[in-house]
């Protein structure tokens, strides 16, 4: 039946999460550092916003474009952090989740044989929703030796005539990275020399260790050339209710909407209810938050440097992403062979493009237990492989 399946689809590359999680499942005793998702459940004043959505018979539609206070709470928000005005009358999508809003952006902009400039290390999805687009995806590389900062020079070495876009993903998953204010002017600049929209992914921007947060639209010259997009997912524990949101010129958002509201309608209106409750109430929640990821970060980073796993820090998400090269193991293979052993799951670096390779992405959206228990059972594994040598408590208690 293979044969009436279209190509597209076919050549479509596996979610290199899925399968490490898949296989876990069958498994008992798994500890997963794996999972991208906060492990608070979501604020209660929030839930009861949504709650009550419900009970006071809120279970239709909304418009198309989102709950309208939601829109102007949105658009409240950007102008207090960021000092950005959008309208929400048109310059503000409500969407499920930022994988429609990526989607969406991407489709609104390429036609077949546009090209789109990947910077990875990246989430799995971002080159394969370019090809489900229409478009092909140029992926760039970035190293750790220059912590994953994409420069002017990546990009233009990866422009061709027909390149549209670039998409960027920062604070960044799987490695934590944080586009500095310097190297987000190279990528500006690029984008303005060439007429070039930057597609910038901001979905983690209330979880930065450190440092402010910059929006890329508010650079110089770049408002009407950039489409951000963000929600309330990762800041406010809230993935399962699926609402993530565009900002962008009007031309954009129009064009957007023309296909969100064939594809989906709108987004779920007791998400939207409560997503609104989240932005208007949640400040306290969020910063609460941040500080327990904070704690969690220096414990897994330094773990992981104590077991000989040189460790990049990260500055933003909630992930860490050691390398494996003193082990000499091939990464999927490192990750097969823990899992099976030691029953920890951790994601291999490549599954998130070839600059990942030789590295692992763990969570620490989790427990500090949960950490310190993967910490050792990873120590174990590295010990009998003989990579490494001393107690588990070394590591775990020191």
């Amino acid at each position: 039946m293979n044969r009436y399946l279209s190509r597209s689809v076919s050549n479509l590359r596996p979610s290199g999460i899925r399968r490490y999680f898949d296989i876990a499942a069958t498994m008992d005793d798994v500890v997963t550092l794996g999972i991208g998702e906060p492990d608070f459940v979501t604020p209660s004043h929030i839930v009861e916003a949504g709650v009550q959505s419900i009970h006071d018979g809120l279970t239709g539609y909304t418009s198309n474009a989102g709950i309208y206070e939601l829109r102007e709470a949105i658009s409240a928000h950007i102008e207090k952090r960021y000092h950005l005005t959008y309208s929400p009358d048109d310059e503000i999508l409500v969407t499920v989740g930022v994988s429609e809003a990526l989607y969406l952006a991407l489709k609104v902009l390429l036609d077949p044989g546009d090209e789109v400039l990947v910077v990875e290390p990246c989430f799995v999805a971002n080159a394969a929703i370019v090809e489900m687009a229409g478009g092909r995806p140029v992926l760039v590389p970035t190293s750790v030796e220059h912590d994953f900062q994409v420069t002017g020079d990546d990009l233009e070495a990866a422009l061709t005539p027909q390149t549209k876009a670039i998409l960027l993903s920062y604070p960044n998953n799987p490695t934590g990275a944080v586009l500095t204010r310097e190297h987000m002017l190279q990528v500006a600049a690029v984008a303005e020399k060439h007429d070039l929209i930057v597609v910038s992914d901001e979905i983690y921007e209330r979880l930065v260790y450190g440092a402010g947060h910059i929006n890329f639209a508010t650079l110089p010259n770049m408002f009407d050339r950039t489409i951000v997009l963000s929600g309330t997912s990762k800041s406010y524990a809230m993935t399962g209710w699926r609402i993530g949101y565009v900002t962008a010129p009007k031309s954009f958002t129009e064009a957007m909407y023309k296909l969100h509201q064939y594809l989906i309608m709108s987004a779920p209106t007791m998400g939207q209810t409560a997503a609104l409750e989240a932005v208007q109430h949640g400040e306290g929640d969020v910063e609460f938050m941040r500080q327990q990821y904070d704690r969690r970060r220096r414990l897994i980073v330094d773990g992981f440097n104590r077991l000989g796993l040189s460790c990049f820090e990260p500055r933003g998400a909630f992930y860490a992403f050691p390398s494996i090269k003193i082990t000499a193991m091939d990464d999927e293979a490192f990750c097969e062979e823990l899992l099976a052993e030691e029953r920890l799951a951790l994601i291999p670096g490549s599954a998130f493009g070839p600059s990942g390779s030789g590295f692992l992405r763990a969570s620490y959206a989790t427990s500090e237990d949960t950490i310190r228990e993967a910490l050792k059972r990873l120590e174990r594994f590295l010990v009998k492989r003989g990579i490494i040598n001393r107690a588990a408590e070394t590591v775990v208690m020191a």
